[in-house]
């Protein structure tokens, strides 16, 4: 199958690593992927090595109908069967530039969108509300995602809408970066138990660090050799960086600020999780939780919030110790449990990196995006 992935920005988001990720496992799952990226950012490099055939393109407006040309052709010349976008802007000129025939392979290319959010601002809520009943296929990373796409979105989730999860390559988890050792970095003495949270500080504090840290005392009072990293920036924006100084300011006036480690925005992610005895995710909000599938694939056993697609991603708790979302005391709870059950964490690493592999791993992500391009595509 010929496939075109289409992003338009190529940061370190959770949809460019899952396209990175497709990219690096595609020809050997029996996908040809070509990748245009229409804007830059810190992953570019890496695209480019991944061995998917790659395009840089340039968005200047928009609605850039020069991309749109630019697109056509490129389908054209690379007989792509398949277009796959992840975002509004990119669906918008992907529908734009799919939407005539082509003589030159004498048919059209099939489109896809995938949807990694549930909410939108009014400008891109309008254009999925136009764009999702034109694509031959929307797909929702969860069933929790596909469920809010439904009742707080208004999509009609009952047509051509699938659940796909996402995929994590457990390879590049293994592959050691300029990073080093974290517990060195942190100047931690042997023996010390270093448990953390991978993501960032947003305005909305979907993320919930502040849960986490106003369970930190209960916690260090009972198990005092513990130290918590949280690995995650907070950009420049006002509502982020106030989130992120309320957590800092709690552990000052708690006293515990030597034990609480804000490492900020880390491009050595696998080697932070192969330093955690313990991986936290405490999400108000989330469609899928990659990060609690990466500290599975990593051997780390996780403790997550209650919400819906973290219950996903864990089997209903079976692979992750759960928490009350938004309650510290619980989560306090559940992380002394945890800390001081060698045992159950040993059974966790193993039962969940199992589960995490056969249902979230890359190769199976591919295999069911392949099975979806195949129907649309009429290949059996």
């Amino acid at each position: 199958m010929r496939v075109l992935h289409l992003l338009d920005s190529l940061n370190r988001g959770g949809a460019e690593t899952l396209a990175l990720d497709v990219c690096r496992n595609a020809r050997a799952n029996g996908l040809d992927v070509t990748f245009a990226a229409t804007g830059g950012g810190a992953l570019e490099d890496d695209f480019r090595r991944s061995g998917a055939h790659f395009v840089r393109l340039s968005r200047r407006a928009p609605l850039d109908l020069k991309l749109v040309g630019q697109l056509r052709r490129l389908i054209e010349e690379r007989e792509i069967e398949v277009v796959h976008c992840h975002q509004a802007v990119e669906a918008l000129h992907a529908y734009l530039a799919t939407s005539v025939n082509n003589s030159s392979i004498g048919r059209r290319a099939k489109r896809v969108l995938s949807f990694h959010l549930c909410g939108a601002d009014a400008k891109n809520r309008l254009a999925l509300k136009f764009l999702a009943p034109r694509m031959d296929a929307n797909v929702a990373v969860s069933r929790e995602l596909l469920a809010c796409l439904g009742t707080e979105g208004g999509f009609a989730t009952s047509d051509n809408f699938h659940v796909i999860y996402n995929g994590v390559d457990a390879a590049r988890l293994r592959r050691a970066t300029a990073g080093g050792d974290l517990r060195v970095e942190l100047n931690l003495p042997p023996g010390d138990l270093l448990l953390g949270m991978v993501g960032n500080f947003y305005a909305d504090a979907r993320k919930d660090q502040l849960t986490v840290c106003r369970a930190l005392p209960a916690v260090f009072r009972q198990v005092p050799h513990a130290h918590f990293a949280f690995a995650g920036g907070h950009g420049d924006g006002d509502g982020a960086a106030r989130i992120y100084q309320e957590c800092v300011a709690y552990c000052r006036e708690q006293g515990i600020a030597g034990r609480v480690h804000f490492l900020g925005q880390r491009a050595d992610v696998a080697d932070v999780l192969r330093a955690l005895d313990l991986f936290v995710f405490s999400s108000r909000k989330d469609s899928f939780g990659v990060a609690v599938v990466e500290a599975m694939l990593a051997g780390v056993p996780a403790v997550v919030s209650s919400i819906g697609a973290l219950l996903e991603v864990s089997n209903g708790g079976e692979y992750a110790a759960v928490f009350r979302t938004g309650d510290a005391d619980d989560l306090a709870r559940c992380l002394v449990e945890l800390l001081t059950d060698s045992a159950r964490r040993v059974r966790l690493v193993d039962e969940a990196g199992r589960w995490a592999a056969r249902e979230f791993g890359i190769e199976t992500h591919v295999a069911n995006l392949l099975k979806l391009y195949k129907s649309l595509a009429g290949v059996p």
